[in-house]
């Protein structure tokens, strides 16, 4: 029988290109919840070549995870095998204009559905988590179970779900496993992220403001969507949980990309590419994000030593990337707020 895996904030960003990954690499049925009030778009998935071709595969639930599951909603979903908890308010700046309700909402989403999974028992339940719950790095990156010190609203919440996943994982003995990735890239991604962002100011000549700190600029890792995907793909077939007492913590795989890059350099490469001059302006951090961290970093040797590699390099994925916001069809999704 086909595996179910259950998708929160499938038409995110990211969870749409889960659903592209899932439907091309696997046989499963893919279920999804979203409550389609903050950046989550039906288009990411109606319009995908996938899903047209998968409809049959593929079932989506409106709901906002902020509230509990209603009995009719779980009934309606049935049993799982995965579920893949990425549901959350993720911009940074609007966690520190208003963190209260940012806070609140990936705590109660976190905690709802780890009440439907403590009711309807997954064989695996992957936390979707970021390299920022560790903060930053001076020189190399951070190990699975590094010290937990959020810099900022945002990764103090997503510091929160793992801590509350933790938890049910020992209490209630849910098979949870965690990963903390770094900075996402590719196609339909949200205008307020860096790489849009680089690619809309160069496109229209506007001035690209990058933060920096004195003379240094902030490097991050990035990774295709669709390689993130196929890391959890590897992880759901290759991976068994850690189960207490057993084990003292849950299983947490760092998922990487291999290429550290200054967000100066990023957005040279990416005018390159686009053949078109880069204009900006570097900004003092601290006056326009307080508490920002200028370097993040995560160590990828555990998840590399089980055999793992990315499908699609950085330089590849990124020369798509580019090729899919620049083509006159997606101009439209420059536009989304």
């Amino acid at each position: 029988m086909p595996k179910r895996v259950l998708i929160t904030g499938i038409s995110g960003f990211i969870g749409a290109h889960f659903v592209d990954h899932f439907l091309a690499k696997t046989d499963w049925e893919v279920i999804g919840i979203d409550s389609f009030r903050h950046k989550g778009i039906a288009e990411r998935i109606l319009d995908s070549e996938y899903y047209k071709a998968n409809k049959e595969r593929v079932t989506i639930y409106t709901h906002d995870l902020t509230a509990p599951l209603s009995e009719i909603l779980k009934n309606r979903i049935g049993k799982v095998d995965y579920i893949i908890n990425m549901a959350s308010q993720s911009h940074v700046d609007r966690s520190i204009t208003d963190p209260v309700p940012f806070i609140k909402n990936n705590v109660d989403l976190a905690l709802n559905i780890l009440e439907y999974a403590r009711e309807y028992k997954p064989e695996k339940l992957i936390q979707i988590s970021t390299d920022e719950v560790y903060g930053p790095i001076k020189e190399e990156g951070h190990p699975e179970w590094a010290p937990i010190l959020p810099s900022n609203p945002y990764s103090a919440s997503k510091a929160a779900q793992e801590a509350i996943a933790v938890s049910y994982w020992r209490t209630y003995g849910l098979p949870v496993m965690i990963t903390n990735t770094m900075n996402v890239i590719g196609e339909r991604q949200d205008p307020e992220k860096y790489v849009p962002k680089c690619i809309k100011c160069i496109t229209t000549g506007e001035s690209l403001t990058i933060h920096a700190q004195g003379e240094k600029i902030g490097t991050r890792f990035y990774l295709h969507a669709r390689n993130f995907a196929d890391a959890i793909l590897f992880i759901l077939n290759n991976v068994k949980p850690a189960m207490y007492p057993e084990a003292d913590r849950p299983e947490r795989f760092n998922i990487v990309g291999k290429t550290e890059l200054d967000n100066l350099t990023l957005a040279q490469m990416i005018a390159e590419i686009m053949g078109k001059p880069l204009n900006y302006e570097l900004v003092d951090v601290h006056s326009t994000r307080p508490g920002h961290d200028l370097r993040y970093g995560l160590d990828g040797k555990k998840l590399a030593d089980l055999g793992y590699n990315f499908p699609v390099s950085f330089e590849d994925s990124l020369k798509q990337t580019i090729k899919w916001h620049m083509a006159r069809e997606n101009e439209e999704w420059q536009s989304i707020k």
